[in-house]
């Protein structure tokens, strides 16, 4: 019997260190996807426009296919090498957050200069192409993009729990690599449905109902301009801040003690929870500075090179579809519009019983803009 009682003692000491260790996990991987938030604004921002001008039916298969690359990206190409280097040579980790950090600079600064200067203007309707292979081609677009991000987001995390044990660092892995994944694309497929769910409220008879398909219709295009303004304020701030840890880390000492100094005072100056709050928000605002310059070179340089403009004009060929799919969405918003109901067409989307010579028509095959 004292054996038995020994051995349930042994069992439940154990289920207490796994409960632990699975809430250190969950805690650690908390932190780190924290530390990877920016990264993960700019992907919910990006993604939207790799279903601009694609059939109703085809947008949640479309997400679901980059999801499947994006899970990909993490668990099987990038989780390995980074567990690999962090291991054997923990050393290349600031270079390569560095470098990742001038990437999200460089995109952050590139987009207010392309919004500044007016490049992509005459872009602002991407082609669309019709076809399966188009669709393959498009996925594939989205699926590279994923992978610099992904890349970033892991590399991010990892710098967060680099002191931990080797498995437990990919256990932690493993959880920001679903959980982000799942959140990333989950918001996705809620944006580019909202509308659709507008206007099958706005054809309920409820005036309640109604009141809110309407909202949700006419809201689509700001969310989505707020989505893309938060997601370059947030790659600026993570970009600034890797870069400005990662020069304290290399030996300049300056910039990174100059921003702590100020972030002290501030955080003295006022008591409480509020001094830490605009602490936090001194170091965050100082780290966006940072990376807006240092972006802002980069983009100089880039500007610069050869080969630059043509891939600039390249890129902002896509970045337009942001634009154009404000313009998509203004569709539905007029047909969602007071003055009645929309009756549903042929492809399942709201609109009028005949055809606007007006507005722009969605293929009926399912033809997407060219991704980025």
């Amino acid at each position: 019997m004292s054996g038995l009682i020994a051995l349930l003692d042994d069992v439940a000491a154990l289920a207490r260190v796994t409960a632990a260790s699975v809430d250190d996990i969950g805690a650690a991987a908390g932190r780190a996807s924290m530390k990877a938030a920016g990264v993960v604004v700019d992907d919910t921002a990006v993604t939207p426009q790799y279903v601009q001008d694609v059939s109703p039916a085809r947008e949640l298969p479309i997400i679901w296919r980059i999801t499947k690359g994006s899970f990909r990206n993490k668990l099987i190409f990038i989780l390995p090498v980074i567990l690999l280097l962090s291991q054997f040579a923990p050393w290349l980790l600031t270079p390569i957050l560095m470098l990742g950090g001038s990437y999200l600079c460089f995109e952050g600064a590139e987009k207010i200069w392309a919004k500044l200067s007016g490049h992509g203007a005459e872009t602002k309707t991407p082609v669309v192409e019709k076809g399966k292979s188009a669709e393959d081609t498009m996925v594939g677009g989205a699926v590279r993009t994923d992978l610099i991000l992904s890349a970033e987001i892991m590399v991010i995390s990892l710098n967060e729990v680099a002191g931990e044990p080797l498995l437990s660092r990919a256990a932690i892995l493993v959880v920001v690599a679903v959980g982000i994944t799942v959140l990333v694309y989950g918001v996705v497929a809620l944006i580019i449905r909202m509308d659709d769910l507008g206007l099958h409220l706005a054809e309920r008879p409820s005036p309640t109902a109604q009141k809110i398909g309407h909202g949700l219709v006419k809201g689509m295009p700001g969310l989505l301009t707020v989505i893309s303004v938060v997601g370059t304020a947030a790659m600026l701030w993570v970009g600034g801040h890797i870069i400005l840890v990662g020069l304290d880390e290399l030996g300049w000492h300056a910039p990174y003690e100059a921003v702590h100094h100020v972030e002290t005072l501030v955080h003295d100056a006022v008591p409480g929870g509020l001094g830490a709050a605009l602490a936090w928000l001194t170091n965050t605002f100082f780290s966006a500075v940072l990376g807006l310059a240092w972006g802002a070179v980069l983009v100089l340089i880039w500007e610069l090179l050869p080969f630059g403009k043509g891939e600039h004009e390249a890129e902002h060929a896509a970045h337009g579809a942001h634009e154009a799919q404000d313009e998509h969405h203004g569709k539905h918003s007029a047909a969602a519009s007071p003055a009645g109901p929309p009756a549903a067409d042929a492809d399942g989307e709201g609109g009028s019983a005949g055809p606007d010579p007006s507005g722009p028509t969605p293929p009926a095959d399912g033809g997407s803009s060219a991704a980025r």
